[in-house]
């Protein structure tokens, strides 16, 4: 794709898919796959791998490639492996590999026995190196870093051989042996192999196959010296566990000649088919590695898992659904074409299930105290409130009622605009679940703002004569007496602009200043400080939210996962 071609902006507006059943829906991929088959191609079996390198947290986009390697194995009853290309020591770490674990399982996927590290097959990478010399398919280079750039050549121009590309093998292999002793420096040689230093593909202008770090690494320890480049150790541990597609994003398209390269010149047993898909981009997030380092390393966020991130381990702080992320993947689909996703729908998917599995809660963000004063002083009722109306099975809760409530501050206004139908002096609401209430009087503290309401309430307009009734306004609340303090996080989008590497300016100064807010004052029904963390619920009118891990039962804190509906323009589709 070239620089200048359009991305096709997908939004909730867009036409969905009749199904979001990954078991069902075909794509190109499956459909080659499905004629791999037909034709009787690697035997007739269907082996995928998820590879991530173990250098960061995943993130959504990884979440796209984790359900099309695991789906297409159970669609076409194969297998699916998890592989961690670790073959950068100086950026990996078992936190990470640890957070992939858990992002994987949290997804719903299971590798079984088939959990594998490219460091497993450091040795084999090694031996089948060694052959590549033996054969004239490689050699090593003393070129300076520097230097093998220069001579690398440009997208116009082609490169220029290396002096050292015609070594004999046998000096090449003593080298190289040396090279894995740890005889030599970092930067002091490295091994090549000897494709085109004129290819139109920079890919193929003799390309690193291994380099010397004496880095210490999270499963060899101090064992080598050397370590082999991705686009060496990838094709070769897909050989080697039998991966019959090798599926990857289109950032790689450009690698498939190197892939299939080092497959035929290390003449492996198997040979993989390389396959490219579009990368899932979403509007107003970054979904790089190392621009979401940055964030974490500069602090401008709390972490890997804070629920701004598009990480996995954030979304599920923040309480999305595994079911709503691989719902979402389903419903956007695998193109070959680049495109943007809105993340509009990203939202929609996530209260679509929230809204279905969710129990409904009440809680006031902003309270300001609302005096009933003919309701009897001592008096407290139990009032029933559904559960969950999209789930007849949820069954109902008590909630207290008494002569003291919260209710939200803006649902309260002394002055009105037309149209304002929630509370008011003179004015009649319904409390949702509960009474009809009236504003009788306000009273102030001395500098002017309100210290509490004053209502009375309709007897019968629970379950009284006057409990049909209807009013224009109905608004929640929680009983004073009964309430618990808890903090609510309002979390909103993590930048301002719906691309923000594309603005021109540096990309973060178009975070959110608005993305965070907290609330430490806020009332909310007694049953929900019991909740574990992680349990989803929504609160009446304002969103849905989760129970964060730092929650406890003496200060509960409640994270938004979204609102109830998009409170952001809709991005119409462009292309």
């Amino acid at each position: 794709m070239s620089a200048q071609e359009p991305l096709t902006i997908l939004s909730v507006t867009d036409p969905e898919p009749t199904t979001t059943d990954t078991s069902t829906s075909q794509d190109f991929i499956r459909e080659i796959v499905a004629a791999d088959g037909r034709d009787g191609k690697q035997g007739g079996r269907v082996h995928t791998r998820f590879p991530p390198e173990p250098n960061g947290y995943l993130h959504i986009g990884h979440a796209k490639s984790i359900c099309l390697n695991f789906g297409i194995a159970a669609d076409f009853a194969g297998l699916c492996n998890l592989r961690f290309d670790d073959t950068n020591p100086t950026k990996e770490d078992v936190e990470f590999v640890e957070s992939i674990e858990a992002d994987v399982r949290w997804l719903g996927f299971d590798w079984g026995e088939r959990m594998f590290y490219a460091s497993d097959y450091f040795e084999r990478l090694f031996e089948h190196a060694i052959g590549l010399i033996e054969r004239g398919d490689a050699y090593v280079d003393s070129l300076t870093a520097d230097e093998i750039r220069d001579y690398r050549g440009t997208l116009t121009e082609p490169g220029r051989n290396s002096p050292y590309r015609d070594r004999p093998v046998a000096e090449n292999l003593e080298l190289f042996r040396r090279m894995r002793a740890g005889e030599f420096p970092d930067g002091t040689h490295v091994l090549r192999a000897r494709i085109d230093m004129a290819s139109p593909n920079m890919n193929m202008r003799d390309p690193t196959l291994y380099r010397i770090r004496h880095a210490t690494h999270h499963r060899t320890g101090d064992a080598w010296p050397i370590y082999p480049t991705y686009d060496y150790a990838h094709p070769i541990s897909d050989a080697i566990e039998g991966i019959t597609h090798s599926i990857c994003t289109l950032e790689f398209e450009d690698h498939r000649p190197l892939y299939e390269w080092v497959i035929e010149k290390a003449r492996t047993e198997h040979r993989p088919r390389q396959i490219e898909f579009a990368r899932l981009n979403l509007n107003y997030t970054v979904m790089s590695k190392r621009k979401l380092l940055t964030l974490v390393e500069q602090q401008r966020v709390a972490g890997w898992d804070d629920p701004r991130m598009p990480t996995l381990a954030g979304l599920r702080r923040r309480g999305v659904p595994p079911e709503a992320i691989r719902d979402f993947c389903a419903r956007i689909g695998v193109a070959k074409k680049e495109n943007v996703i809105d993340v509009a729908l990203l939202e929609h998917t996530v209260r679509e299930e929230l809204n279905r599995r969710a129990n409904r809660a009440m809680a006031v963000l902003r309270p300001i105290r609302v005096v009933i004063e003919n309701y009897p002083a001592e008096q407290v009722e139990q009032v029933s409130a559904v559960n969950n109306p999209e789930d007849q099975t949820a069954g109902v809760r008590a909630l207290p009622f008494s002569r003291e409530l919260f209710i939200e501050a803006e649902d309260f206004m002394e002055a009105p605009p037309k149209k304002f139908f929630r509370l008011a002096p003179g004015t009649e609401v319904r409390l949702r679940w509960a009474y009809i209430i009236k504003c009788e009087g306000v009273e102030k503290n001395p500098d002017g703002s309100i210290r509490e309401i004053r209502c009375s309430y309709d007897p019968g307009s629970l379950n009284g004569e006057t409990a049909q009734r209807r009013v224009k306004g109905t608004i929640h609340w929680v009983s004073a007496t009964h309430a618990r303090d808890a903090e609510v996080r309002l979390y909103d989008r993590l930048f301002a602009s719906e691309d923000p590497e594309g603005t021109g300016a540096d990309w973060q100064q178009d975070l959110n200043p608005a993305s965070l807010e907290r609330l430490t004052t806020c009332k909310v029904e007694p049953g929900l400080v019991a909740l574990p963390a992680g349990s989803q619920v929504q609160f009446e009118r304002q969103g849905y939210f989760c129970v964060d891990p730092e929650s406890t039962s003496d200060r509960p804190v409640f994270n938004r996962t979204v609102t109830l509906k998009d409170s952001w323009a809709k991005i119409q589709a462009r292309g």
